[in-house]
Formats: structure tokens, sequence, C-alpha cells
């Protein structure tokens, strides 16, 4: 099971403080509802297990878990032009003049509101990942925008979580460029064999290494040459790959053969979704704040580190 596959992290601020409870009884008010007629765009909460009626935060080995379901009409643009010059066609014909770019505009919209009710609609689920002991929350989206898209939702039904990325001392950049120039990945790190390197010129060249050696004089040239790391593929302790981005973004994600061997393989689904999850952010809880001290620690010194967490007891087969 996929349960994360793109992670942006955040720091929960010290005075928020919240029960799985409380935040269910805030979700439900945020239900997911589908596209009415006319609408364009709605997003909304939804179980995690993927039950009709089941609950919007699962509480499991001490994390918080919830859905944020967006379904969205798709009209493209080519059928939305094609209706809106029919309309300016008989408008032009009603009016015996050719409609302004004010017209225009409003016609623009009244074709896509007489096309929203026949279009297709595209879904997306998002999860949402909360540590109340740690203070983290993390979000599983395909890029930082789309996260921080999440965040906003989330902290419109919590009334005002405060809640922002979690920063480092060092960019990832130029932690990464770091560690390739020098040879030395950071502790409990591995450097794989993916990278993309940018450069900051008018050129903007980038060059794209997959399946390839990156302890090379070529890599090193290249990053002296003023080449920035943009993507660097990476394993933690051997159990989790992943790749880190400039944003200081983890995508990719990928737990390695070992990681699930406790996993209680013949349990119905309900059992199968707790040890998903129980293992999957036991591992994860340990990742961050290594991946944090690589990266030269938080930046913020009053929000302090997240605590090192007790080993992962091993999950008995159901």
């Amino acid at each position: 099971m996929a349960l994360f596959k793109n992670l942006t992290v955040y720091r929960i601020g010290p005075e928020w403080s919240g029960s799985a409870t409380q935040i269910e009884e805030r979700l439900a008010t945020a239900r997911f509802a589908e596209c009415g007629a006319t609408q364009a765009l709605s997003a909304g909460w939804v179980p995690p297990r993927g039950h009709a009626h089941g609950a919007l935060v699962e509480s499991i080995a001490g994390q918080w878990l919830a859905t944020l379901m967006v379904e969205q009409k798709l009209l493209p643009s080519s059928v939305v032009k094609r209706r809106t010059d029919e309309l300016a066609q008989r408008a032009e014909h009603d009016t015996g003049r050719k409609p302004g770019r004010k017209h225009l505009k409003e016609l623009k919209e009244q074709a896509a509101l007489e096309l929203l009710p026949m279009a297709f609609t595209k879904r997306a689920t998002f999860r949402v990942w909360l540590d109340p002991k740690r203070r983290l929350l993390i979000v599983d989206a395909s890029s930082p925008a789309r996260a921080g898209d999440v965040v906003t939702h989330l902290v419109k039904v919590l009334d005002g979580l405060p809640v922002a990325p979690l920063q480092t001392a060092l960019s990832a950049t130029t932690a990464m460029a770091g560690w390739l120039s020098g040879g030395e990945p950071p502790p409990a790190f591995s450097v794989d064999r993916e990278c993309e390197l940018k450069s900051d010129d008018e050129q903007k060249s980038v060059v794209r290494y997959a399946r390839h050696r990156l302890d090379t004089d070529e890599v090193r040239q290249h990053i002296g040459d003023g080449k920035r790391p943009t993507r660097l593929a990476l394993t933690w302790q051997g159990r989790v790959s992943f790749v880190l981005t400039d944003a200081g973004q983890i995508k990719k994600l990928d737990f390695l053969d070992g990681v699930f061997d406790a996993h209680p393989g013949r349990a119905d689904a309900d059992a199968a979704f707790d040890a998903d999850v129980a293992i999957a952010t036991g591992e994860l809880v340990q990742l961050i704040p290594d991946l944090v001290d690589a990266l030269g620690g938080e930046a913020d010194p009053t929000a302090g580190a997240p605590p090192r967490p007790e080993p992962l007891p091993e999950l008995k087969a159901a």
C-alpha cells in the first residue's frame, strides 16, 4: 500500500492544542460534496480508510490521519473558446457590432457556465498527517504549492491552526551541493544514483543523471561551474528511499525490502490499514529529524527540533 508518496513538512505552533475528537468535529462541518451542476470545484474531507461513513480522523499509534478530496470539472479551453465564438457571433448578428473586450469576457463566463453541467470531473485525494507529540504536520501532495492549498483548507476548518513550513538552517540546495562536491553523504543517509543540476544563468541549463554514479569529477565540475542541485536521490538507513528537492520536499518515497516484514498480510482490511500507518509513520518520525539534522537543524531555535522517537515495537501478525 502506497500510504505516502510526496511529503511537505510543517511545524505546528506551540500555542495550539487539540484532540483527534475535536478535529473530527471540525472536519465534519466541511465534508466533501460532489460538484453541483454549475460548480467548477469542490473540496472537502473524506474518511481516510475509504469507508462511506467512517471517521474523518484516524488515530493510530499516536498519529492522526485525515484525507482531503478535491473534485474539479474539466473544461478544455478549446471547447470554451468554440462556445464563446458562437455566442459572440450571435451577439454581433443581434446588435450589428462585434462584442468588445468586456463583453467577450462576459460571454466566456457564460459559455463556461453553460458547459459545466456536461463536463467530466476529476478527483484527487491528499493525505494529511498530524503528529501531535512532535508538533508536525505532513501533507502528501505533488508540490509545495499544492500542499499549501491543502493546509489552507485545514486551517480554515481548524480555526487558525498556527502552522508554517519547517525551516532548516541550511537550504536543501546548499546541503546537496556540499554532499555531492565533498563526496560525503550526511550520517544515516546514502546518496543514490539520481540527480538534477540547474544553472542560475540566462541559459538555465539543466543536467540530469539517472542510474548513474554521482561521486565523479564530472558532477563536481558541474557544481564548481555554478550548477546547483534541485533533486537528489537518497536512502535513509537502508530502509527508506526518496528524492530530496531544492524546496525541501520529500518525493518518490519508497519503503524498501524488510520494512513491512511485520505486516499482518492476511489480516482484514482495517487491521492492514492500521499496520500500514503504524509502520510507515514509525519509520518517518525517525527519518524526518535525521533529515533536519542533515540540513543543519531547525532554523527557528524557539520551535525546537522534533524529539527522537522510541524504537518502533514489532507488530504481531493477527
